[in-house]
Parts: C-alpha cells; structure tokens; sequence
C-alpha cells in the first residue's frame, strides 16, 4: 500500500436541539463554548463501538477522562444497517437513541438523503480527504482497513495465500465471514472474492463473488456462523475474513494463548472506509459534536495507528510529523512484509451497487442463511432482533 491517499473521487433536516452552529469549530473559544454547552447534556450515546475495534476502548475512556462526560456504549456489535435502523428506531419522544453512528462509507450518502444525519464540520476538516466527506458535512471518513484472512494455526496447518485457496479441502467447515450481510464487512469480503477473479465491473464481480461462497458453501468449507474471536478460538470458525486491524488485535491479545497468523491476500485486495456522522435526531447534539472533535484530533487518530486501523488523516499526520519517529519504521516494517498487491478502494457508487447485487443474490445463489451467535446476557437497551437469523435483509 501506497502512504498516501489512493481512494477515486467519489460522488435531512438538521436538529433543532442545536445550541451551537454546525459549522467548523474554528477558535478556543467556540471550542470552549461547545465543551460547556455538551458537560450542560452530560452524556453521549454511542452504538457499534466494540472496544476492540480499532483500539475504541481506550478512545472512548480517554474521551470521559478528558471532559467529563458518561458515555452510553450501546449495542457494540451492531452492524452499519442495524445503526441507521436504531436511529430510526428512536425518532420520536422517550426512546433511547444514538447521537453518533461509524458505519461503513456506503451508507452516508442514503442516510443523509433520508434525512438521518445532521451536517458538523469538524475543526481539522480540512485535512479530511474530499474522496471521503460529504461536501456539506453530514458524514465524513475517520479511519479505513484492508481485508485479511484471520487463521488460527493450532487448527490450520497449510496457511491459504490466495481467495482460490479456500476452496481446498484442507479448510473444510473452516471458512467464515466475520459479519452477517447487514455489515459492510461482511458485503466487501464477498466483493474482495470476486474482484480476485474479475475487475471489468462491479456487478460482474460480485456474482463472481456470490458464487465463489456457493462454491465453498457446496463443498462444505463455508461455515454459515457470524465469525467472532471466540469461534476463531474454539475452532467453530478457524479462517474469518476480517479487518487487519481486528486480525491484528486478535493477534497481540491472544500471544502465548492461541497462534493467529494474519494473510492478506495477493488478489482482491481491497480497502474499506468508515464513516462518522451525527444522528437528525440525536438527544445530545453538542456531546456529539464534541466527540467528533475529539476522533479527529491528532490524539484519537494516532490512537487509530496504534490500534492498527488507518487513520484518515494519516497524510496530515506524517507532513507535520505528529507521527513518532519509531512507528515510522514500524509502519514501514509492516509495509515491506507485505507481499500483496495495494488494496483497491471502491467508490461509493461501486459499493452501493455491489451491496445491492450481494443482497438480492445471496438467498438464490449462495442458499444458506448466516446465523448468528447467541446474544450476550444483556444486549443493550435499543437491542435489535438480537435473536434473528442473519441473512439479507429486504431490499428497500
């Protein structure tokens, strides 16, 4: 991967609890201004926000140190369509909501046409790649990762180097996605498998990747089970196609416990970016805020280098030397080691329509339902069909 920016140029009503203009946080004393008006609301909810993603437990317990405020950590493993249902979810009076969503960067723009979000641009605004913002700044890229096959080698011997690798019967009831198809995680691995074998267009790529999964569905090497750590451990699920920065995590906490090896693969090498964005609707719009200047500061996002995503500012990072001396050369360690090809980022138009192929067909031509674990003891107060089966949702 190339360090600077590669992504192509990609192509609601605001809430009336604003105190402050939606406009950038330009001078110290607006910022002090927006610290009081969000101590004044006291708290802050968040959803989808697992503490090991990307190093969030510690962004989240740095931000209350830092100013105060309780923050409400719901339903960490929400996928990006469970998020803008959950705002939907809570429009209207006495409903527990959320004020901000990280979803992946295909759902901004239909969030933002359907009047879910509320525009906020940041202080560091500026520094934010255009291929990745929206214009008016109802939603805008805060960190990005790259797809990686996640191994655990007490289970697996031969490690797989390629996506046609799968299909070996060395890696029977072995294969997962770590996500059901209302992820973008899940979506962008059954697109990543057909760019590897096709990338004359997007919808040519993702039937090439819906049938790929009925391939390895047919030969009993594709597990119909929501991949976790936990079945990665236990063996339900010892090959997940996951984000490198959980691939990676996984691999520092589990040392001297269980060996993860970490293969990115030589073809359908692909990219994914996140988004942050402000619900409509959110019951504390200046914590909100708050907490968009806080992930886009350089603190947060030298905390997304260390906890292995990208962070979206990276280039701004690295021109005024915010970076510390010794992650460079880790950084640069961990780029010469790689030996796959630079990851492509999808446009937004691309992922939308790969998202939609992926949707319709997976029922018709993959034909398993993706099932999902069984929910924690207390999923959290806007828990949503927590005991459904995961499969595609219905096209809207």
């Amino acid at each position: 991967m190339k360090w600077e920016w590669r992504a192509r140029n990609l192509v609601a009503p605001a809430a009336a609890l604003a105190v402050l203009t939606c406009a950038a946080v330009a001078s110290a004393g607006s910022m002090d201004e927006l610290v009081t008006a969000a101590r004044e609301e006291g708290q802050l909810n968040v959803i989808a926000l697992p503490r090991d993603w990307c190093g969030y437990g510690g962004t989240i317990d740095g931000f209350k140190a830092k100013y105060g405020l309780a923050v409400n950590e719901l339903k960490p493993q929400a996928g990006s369509e469970e998020q803008i249902e959950a705002i939907k979810a809570g429009i209207g009076a006495g409903r527990e909501r959320p004020d901000v969503i990280d979803v992946g960067i295909s759902f901004g723009p239909p969030a933002k046409k359907d009047g879910l979000l509320q525009p906020y641009k940041v202080s560091t605004w500026d520094t934010i790649p255009d291929a990745v913002k929206d214009a008016d700044g109802h939603w805008y890229g805060d960190y990005y990762g790259v797809l990686v096959f996640e191994i655990n080698a007490d289970r697996v011997s031969t490690m797989p180097r390629d996506w046609a690798d799968l299909a070996s019967p060395d890696y029977r009831n072995a294969v997962a996605l770590a996500g059901d198809l209302a992820s973008n995680q899940a979506i962008l691995g059954v697109y990543a498998a057909g760019l590897s074998i096709t990338d004359r267009n997007v919808e040519e790529a993702a039937r090439l990747g819906l049938r790929f999964f009925a391939d390895l569905n047919s030969k009993g090497n594709f597990v119909p089970l929501v991949g976790s750590t936990d079945t990665l451990v236990d063996g339900r699920t010892p090959i997940l196609i996951r984000w490198e920065y959980l691939a990676l995590g996984d691999r520092d906490r589990l040392k001297g416990k269980t060996r993860i090896e970490v293969v990115r693969p030589k073809t359908g090498n692909i990219a994914g970016v996140y988004v942050q964005a402000i619900s409509a609707f959110a019951p504390h719009p200046n914590a909100a805020r708050l907490w968009m200047e806080h992930l886009y500061s350089d603190e947060a996002q030298l905390a997304w280098l260390a906890g292995h995503c990208e962070p979206i500012r990276r280039a701004d990072l690295m021109r005024k030397g915010a970076i510390p001396v010794d992650w460079r050369e880790r950084l640069r360690q961990i780029e010469r080691d790689r030996g796959a090809s630079d990851p492509a980022f999808p446009s937004i138009q691309e992922q939308e329509r790969a998202r939609d192929v992926i949707i319709k067909g997976w029922d018709d031509i993959v034909g398993v339902k993706i099932e999902c674990e069984p929910p924690q003891p207390d999923p959290g107060p806007i828990a949503l069909n927590t005991n459904r089966t995961c499969q595609a949702p219905v096209p809207q």
